[in-house]
């Protein structure tokens, strides 16, 4: 290929189809040859205008949940990557300072870097970054389905944190992309009760097939405060950080993955005290949480391609935004395929 075609994001609500030379990688980088790539709430966000400024940099080419091929390799990379099927970090950490030493690379304080918010991402047909953010897949991997696997580290990295241990009583509050994957790695560790909660019905029916013992509207889940060991945010709507601290019993434990916009309901912080709960937050994914979710998938224990309804081509990127926004219950994860 002479050319390479890339979406452009220039400033909210306004974007285009761009082709220029196939990009080069450069001293410790790779080029993939993009798969598949995956739109979010965040993407939605950053075409509307209404993510925090400090976490975008216009004009960008957004896309940071992809799949592809190591395509070409740049100097000093090692030769066995060439050819092999992956999916890759996106935090462009510094690698120096005292937080990424200690593996805490989404707490790297040199300031935010990201793929598709503030470097180039993976709406185009190639992309490059450095070789260190790869995690390769087996050689059979499903590149569709491993698209997904950047939600999948985000939940890893909850899951990590929240430290399930079998028989406890587990409640996961949403059932989008993050819920869903949530659900079928808390299964895996056996729980006595793994509730999810969602008011659409469509994604309670896909949790109750991926492991869940019940599914549950918010207003039967208001019924059962004060009963699980551990809760899993995922929603980011405005009352799901609250709702999860109630669901939680006295002692337990909530991790909050979901990203409300501003004016989402507190959480009370006397029921916190009296409660005595451990409250922890997730944003983005370290290498160790990248590591658990690849093999995680590479071993049947995430199963993302059910979650996936549409696959567009990458000159429909408008199409697929307004797929993502349009609230239409029946709209799962939308993919650009380039």
């Amino acid at each position: 290929m002479n050319a390479a075609r890339r979406v452009v994001v220039d400033k909210p609500g306004e974007h285009r189809l761009v082709s220029g030379p196939v990009p080069a990688p450069g001293p410790g980088e790779v080029r993939v040859a993009v798969h598949a790539a995956g739109i979010c709430a965040s993407d939605r966000e950053l075409y509307d205008g209404t993510r925090d400024p400090g976490y975008v940099r216009y004009p960008v080419v957004p896309g940071h949940e992809w799949s592809g091929t190591v395509d070409a390799l740049g100097e000093g990379v090692d030769p066995a990557l060439a050819g092999r099927k992956t999916v890759g970090e996106g935090f462009r950490a510094c690698q120096a300072c005292e937080r990424c030493h200690s593996g805490e690379t989404s707490l790297c304080t040199a300031g935010y870097e990201e793929t598709g918010f503030t470097r180039p991402g993976a709406f185009a047909d190639y992309l490059v970054l450095p070789a260190r953010l790869l995690h390769p897949l087996d050689d059979d991997a499903d590149l569709t389905a491993a698209a997904l696997l950047e939600p999948g580290a985000v939940v890893a990295a909850a899951v990590l944190r929240a430290a399930p241990r079998a028989g406890e009583r587990i409640a996961v509050v949403g059932a989008g992309t993050l819920g869903l994957l949530a659900t079928q790695l808390l299964a895996a560790s056996t729980p006595a009760e793994l509730l999810v909660v969602d008011p659409r019905p469509r994604p309670l029916e896909q949790a109750a097939a991926m492991g869940a013992t019940e599914a549950a509207t918010p207003e039967r889940a208001a019924e059962l405060r004060g009963r699980y060991d551990l809760v899993v945010e995922t929603a980011g709507a405005p009352g799901t950080a609250r709702d999860s601290c109630l669901l939680a019993r006295r002692g337990g434990r909530v991790v909050l993955t979901g990203l409300p916009e501003p004016g989402a309901h507190g959480i009370d912080p006397i029921h916190l005290a009296f409660a005595q709960l451990t409250v922890a937050g997730v944003f983005g994914a370290p290498p160790a949480a990248w590591a658990y979710a690849a093999r995680a998938f590479d071993v049947g224990l995430l199963r993302p391609a059910a979650l996936v309804t549409h696959r567009l081509p990458l000159e429909s990127f408008g199409d697929a935004v307004r797929l993502v926004g349009s609230g239409d219950p029946e709209v799962g994860k939308v993919l650009l395929m380039p």
